[in-house]
């Protein structure tokens, strides 16, 4: 599969640093949502390079220094949980893609950005982009921000497992499994947990 195509099309139509654009944390009950923009240099060899989400936790972990090392610039951001609540979880989204390809040290003059959605109520991506479904499969610059995004994303939470063991987050990362909703009906709503997101406590 050539996951080129759509990095080729836009250097086709004029386009000359073009990145990838991918979020991770949109569905966990605690957290920032993280995303993630990546330039990478054109036809990079990046062995393993794929969806984040199809590769194992150890894999993600091996290639996060090396598309950081690889690319022409990189850029992670975050929105915190209290924006996403005063906010709505789209709208978090959205800007914090936005937040990250403002933040390439190399300026995009155009985005791949994962997913059919490109705005929510309150924001959304301004630079000129294409959406991607399933880009994160499909295209290497928005697999690679996927990568970044999730690893980004796992750290942090190993570092709040840390500030706030009750809650177990070095297992299940803030999302609603069996064990999180059990500690959280235990031990209540901690500061980086989502209100918006706990309605069925």
């Amino acid at each position: 599969m050539d996951l080129w195509q759509y990095e080729r099309q836009a250097l086709g139509e004029g386009h000359v640093h073009i990145c990838g654009c991918d979020e991770a944390g949109a569905g966990p009950l605690a957290g920032p949502v993280y995303a993630a923009a990546v330039i990478l240099p054109m036809g990079a060899d990046i062995p393993g390079l794929n969806d984040s989400k199809k590769l194992t936790e150890k894999r993600r972990e091996a290639l996060f220094p090396v598309i950081q090392t690889t690319a022409l610039a990189w850029s992670v951001a975050s929105i915190s949980p209290q924006e996403i609540d005063e906010t709505d979880i789209l709208t978090a989204r959205m800007r914090c893609m936005q937040l990250a390809i403002d933040g390439l040290s190399l300026p995009a003059d155009f985005a791949l950005v994962d997913g059919n959605r490109d705005h929510g109520r309150g924001g959304g991506v301004t630079t000129p982009h294409r959406c991607i479904v399933k880009g994160d499969s499909l295209s290497a610059s928005v697999a690679a921000a996927s990568i970044l995004a999730k690893v980004s994303r796992d750290h942090f939470m190993l570092e709040m497992a840390k500030e706030y063991p009750q809650y177990a987050f070095e297992r299940h990362k803030g999302y609603g499994t069996k064990l999180h909703y059990e500690r959280l009906r235990e031990y209540g709503p901690s500061p980086i947990h989502r209100r918006s997101f706990l309605k069925n406590l």
